[in-house]
Order: C-alpha cells, then sequence, then structure tokens
C-alpha cells in the first residue's frame, strides 16, 4: 500500500513523462507559430526528447530554450531550404503527374522525383536531431543527415512509418480525424519525437566515444569510422576553442560530429562556436 502513493513508482513515472511531454508539445507548437522557426523549435523538441531518453532531463521548459536559442539561426536558415526545396518537388512531381499521359518522359520524370522526396524525407527525419545534439555547418548538418540515413536505412524506414502513422490512419479512416488531431495539439509531435528519440539515441551513439574510453581504445573506434564510407562522421571529442580554429580556411574537422555541451544546472547557456555556411 506504501508504494501506491510512491512518486517513483512505475505509474507516477509514466504520467510525470506524460505531462513533460504535454508541456514540450504546446510548447514546440507555440514556438511554430511564426512559421519561420519551426526549424528551431522542431530542433529544440529533439533535443529535450534526447534527453527524456537517457533520463537526463531536468527542466522541459529550460532545456528548450536553452536549445532554441543556440540553434536559433541555423535551425531558420535549415527550415528555409526544406521548405524551398520540399516546395519545388511537391510542384515538380504535381506538374509531371498532370504530364505523363502525354509523353513518356513525364513518367520518368514522375519517378526520378519521387525518389528525390523519398530523400528529401530522410533527410527531414534527420537533419533536426543532428542540428540538437552535434556542432556543425549548415552544409555539412545536411550531408551528415543524409548519409547517416542511408547507413541506418532500416532504423529511417521505420522511424518514417512512425511519424507517418498517425497521417496514414486519418486518411484511411476519415472517421478518426478529429481524435487524431487531438493528439496532435495534446501530445503528438513530442510524442513521435519522444518515440524516434529512442533510435537516435543509438544511432548518434556509434559517433560519440563514452567518456571512460582509454585512448587507445579511441583510436581504434576513430580507425574504425575512418575506414567507411562515411568518412565525413568522424565524431570530436571536445569543444570548439575558439572561431579562428573554424574559420572557412580551415576545414580539417569539416563534417566532423561533435555533440553539444549540456545545459547548466542553473540554466545559463555554454558558449558556443560553430562553422556557419
Amino acid at each position: 500500500m506504501s508504494n501506491l502513493f510512491n512518486p517513483d513508482n512505475k505509474f507516477f513515472t509514466f504520467m510525470g513523462r506524460v505531462a513533460d511531454l504535454m508541456i514540450l508539445n504546446i510548447l514546440c507548437i507555440i514556438c511554430c507559430i511564426p512559421v519561420i522557426t519551426i526549424g528551431p523549435a522542431i530542433t529544440a523538441m529533439f533535443y529535450v526528447t534526447l534527453k527524456m531518453v537517457r533520463n537526463e532531463e531536468s527542466y522541459v521548459i529550460r532545456g528548450f530554450f536553452h536549445s532554441f536559442k543556440q540553434n536559433f539561426r541555423q535551425g531558420i536558415f535549415i527550415h528555409l531550404i526544406m521548405l524551398v526545396v520540399g516546395a519545388v518537388l511537391l510542384f515538380d512531381l504535381y506538374f509531371t503527374r498532370q504530364m505523363s499521359g502525354e509523353n513518356h518522359l513525364y513518367m520518368v520524370l514522375g519517378y526520378i522525383f519521387m525518389v528525390a522526396i523519398a530523400l528529401y524525407l530522410m533527410i527531414f527525419t534527420y537533419v533536426y536531431p543532428m542540428l540538437a545534439k552535434f556542432y556543425n555547418s549548415i552544409r555539412n548538418t545536411f550531408r551528415n543527415a543524409l548519409l547517416v540515413s542511408i547507413r541506418h536505412l532500416p532504423y529511417t524506414v521505420l522511424m518514417l512509418i512512425i511519424s507517418a502513422a498517425p497521417v496514414l490512419l486519418m486518411f484511411f479512416v476519415p472517421q478518426t480525424a478529429a481524435y487524431v488531431l487531438l493528439f496532435y495539439i495534446l501530445l503528438g509531435f513530442s510524442t513521435i519525437a519522444y518515440i524516434n528519440s529512442r533510435f537516435f539515441v543509438k544511432i548518434f551513439d556509434r559517433y560519440i566515444p563514452a567518456p571512460e574510453e582509454t585512448e587507445s581504445s579511441q583510436e581504434e573506434k576513430d580507425v574504425e569510422i575512418d575506414d567507411s564510407v562515411f568518412r565525413n562522421l568522424q565524431p570530436t571529442n571536445a569543444p570548439l576553442e575558439s572561431e579562428e580554429e573554424n574559420a572557412p580556411g580551415k576545414d580539417e574537422n569539416a563534417g566532423q560530429l561533435q555533440e553539444h555541451p549540456d545545459v547548466s544546472d542553473d540554466g545559463s547557456d555554454k558558449s558556443r562556436q560553430t562553422e556557419e555556411n
């Protein structure tokens, strides 16, 4: 009976997690209202859910706005690029489908654009979590998102299915539309991000050396990654020391993954120098 009111029991832990996801979902929706801030909002949401999976989160609101501010500039640029590219691909696909009856060339182009949209969705799935987790330039964040999504294709397909499941349910069973919309408003976006973050943690851990690793084991791990075709995924162990070291002319670490530092206990931001495109 004493365990029933224990705040550490599974029921209260589960309800606390649901409450955190609801708060996170509302924060993300509110910060997406200006449209241009959708990128930083999604990045901040993944920053929190990645910590939730590791049981590292302390304050959802503080962590969200820490990442929102930290990744604001890059998040906006990435969102604008994804928005423009997505609109162009959809228009091209629509145009080629309308013209496919007149010429077989348009049919072939339609299949090419469908493949391009599939690659677009793969990049979209990874680009914001990678921005939340690692330091990098915008160009290399896109490149790494594509390469990692291909390298871990089974996880990528599974995450795409999970993300699309509520929309597909609403499409094939119109009677569920109201419930699906309510789900998204209450905790849909954050719940999907939380589920996918379980896979992202497994994927990202392959490129982050454990702190307790010895120097020799780290060298062995680096060699193992360097032998891969994805050479630009070699992890970086320490934060960037100065902007000068990351000037455009010094690209020896270009494309490397460097983990973001955690938010400090008092909520203050850690300094961040990143190579911008």
